[in-house]
């Protein structure tokens, strides 16, 4: 019996630290709970801002390659001209010799 009252005992004695172990099992899910949910929404703001840079990185390669088009036309247009300038310039030379010999 002296074992049976001791055992008793024993366990009346560590009753409240059960409780309190128990206790703080409970907290500590709850805090992890709350730490997971703040994860959570911390990759959904992650992930909203690396979907909104990359609809931009989009968006400004697609003006890169408007831009590129543009500049390739004026760069073929500007050679043109360029021709047209040469021969222009050559004929008013030619027409100025001919009316200097015509002198």
């Amino acid at each position: 019996m002296a074992d049976s009252e001791k055992g008793s005992d024993l366990e009346e004695t560590l009753k409240p630290f059960y409780q309190r172990a128990s206790e703080a099992e409970d907290r500590l899910s709850k805090l992890e709970a709350a730490l997971v949910s703040k994860q959570d929404a911390g990759n959904d703001e992650h992930l909203k801002i690396i979907t909104e840079l990359q609809s931009k990185l989009e968006d400004a390669q697609k003006e890169l390659v408007s831009e590129r088009a543009k500049a390739q036309k004026f760069s073929a247009e500007n050679a043109k001209l360029q021709y047209r300038v040469i021969h222009l310039v050559q004929a008013v030379k030619e027409a100025d010799h001919k009316l200097e010999k015509a002198n």
